[in-house]
């Protein structure tokens, strides 16, 4: 992604990394885990976090056993995600990733395509996550749904303020979140158009994988989430709705799979 200096001031606030750890936030977190937990091969595997922030995903699969690399353009980013234990990290950008070919059973992308909006750019990034990945080796990337900005900003009440609501409306068209409450550009993706990109960098195929649904926009889902016993039936709930087409859309996020070709 081109690091303008709206980027640098968001996460120069840290802010991410709580993000996924408290709040509503948290669903996001666990069904990331849930999907990639079904889909990586068996620990000990070579995973490449590419976009992978302070290394809140990254933490979790080194955990797990995986041998984990992360590479992050944020330098703050990066010294942050190298004091974790199992994780090493270093700056790097998506669409030009400085690993050798086939030298990894994993890539993901659960970020960096929320920052390309040019579709060349999003194509270029997964295919260097081909290039790099082992034959039948995992690629998953996370996009951001096109009605998510509407959706959280009528949650959040600032859908009442016209100039963001004009911000999210105009999402709605052509995916370029301008200056959207973060104070940066997205770009947010229409799921139908994700395996495509795929496809477009070597990887056909795809499945897509919704992440919240529409429990995320429930006004009480942090009391859910706070209680073990509930969350595990919201959890349960959305495995079995997460790939149902008419649903796709209405999550926050998506990860997208594949594999590469043998």
């Amino acid at each position: 992604m081109t690091l303008t200096s709206e980027l640098l001031d968001y996460y120069g606030q840290d802010r991410e990394d709580e993000r996924l750890r408290t709040g509503r936030g948290r669903l996001e977190l666990w069904r990331t885990q849930d999907v990639l937990r079904a889909a990586l091969p068996a620990a000990p595997a070579r995973v490449l976090d590419v976009g992978g922030g302070t290394g809140v995903h990254a933490e979790w699969l080194a955990a797990d056993g995986h041998e984990v690399e992360l590479l992050d353009p944020v330098p703050l980013h990066v010294e942050r995600a190298a004091r974790l234990a199992g994780v090493t990290a270093r700056q790097g950008d998506a669409r030009r990733l400085p690993v050798p070919d086939g030298s990894v059973d994993a890539v993901l992308l659960l970020g960096p395509l929320y920052h390309l909006p040019d579709r060349a750019d999003r194509v270029r990034a997964l295919a260097e996550a081909v290039r790099v990945v082992r034959p039948g080796g995992l690629v998953a990337a996370a996009t951001i749904n096109r009605s998510a900005a509407v959706h959280d900003m009528i949650y959040q009440g600032l859908y009442l303020r016209p100039e963001l609501r004009e911000v999210a409306l105009s999402a709605l068209e052509d995916g370029d979140l301008a200056a959207g409450p973060a104070g940066f550009t997205s770009y947010l993706h229409d799921p139908d158009d994700v395996p495509a990109e795929f496809a477009d960098a070597g990887l056909p195929g795809a499945t897509r994988h919704g992440l919240e649904g529409a429990f995320w926009l429930y006004g009480d889902i942090n009391d859910w989430l706070d209680d073990p016993e509930r969350r595990a039936m919201v959890l349960d709930a959305q495995r079995r709705l997460e790939s149902v087409p008419s649903l796709l859309g209405v999550s926050g996020h998506m990860i997208t799979l594949a594999r590469k070709p043998s």
